[in-house]
């Protein structure tokens, strides 16, 4: 039994270190090439993101699904998912297509918040994360991070 035991923990051990060892690609660089928008429902916005996807490696990155997710001022505002398949080549870049959906509830009670605060923001933070789904642990996850800079109210007054 304890043998076993053994075996497990060393093909355990292995498995991790293989999976480390896949790592060495780099991050995939995502932009928004566009936004669209959808037929919605209801308390819902339905938009058509356009993300291009670059890859920097010397493999092509095969994907099975995309997930994306837009948080605003550290509160997620958009979700949507992808059943695409697709390859970005190797030193290239692809378009993928990602309705999502933004809860206009959501987006209500975050903005009742900000204005029972009486502050609003100068600047707003922004991040859009995702998942290139893959086969395996063959999935490539992305982030990209900014801030836009609001403009600023005209004084009123003669």
């Amino acid at each position: 039994m304890r043998v076993l035991y053994l075996a497990v923990l060393l093909l355990i051990c292995a498995a991790l270190g293989a999976c480390a060892g896949m790592s060495g690609r780099d991050p995939v660089q995502v932009t928004v090439a566009g936004i669209e928008p959808l037929p919605g429902e209801g308390l819902e916005a339905r938009l058509l993101i356009k993300l291009r996807i670059q890859n920097p490696n010397d493999a092509p990155i095969d994907y099975d699904g995309v997930f994306v997710e837009l948080d605003v001022l550290d509160k997620t505002y958009a979700t949507g998912v992808s059943d695409r398949r697709g390859s970005i080549p190797r030193f290239g870049e692809s378009v993928i297509e990602v309705p999502v959906t933004i809860s206009a509830l959501r987006v209500a009670f975050n903005a009742l918040g900000y204005a029972l605060d009486g502050k609003a923001p100068e600047k707003v933070s922004y991040k859009l994360s995702g998942k290139l789904g893959g086969t395996g642990f063959g999935s490539q996850r992305f982030q990209v991070n900014g801030e836009l800079n609001l403009p600023k109210p005209l004084p009123s007054g003669p």
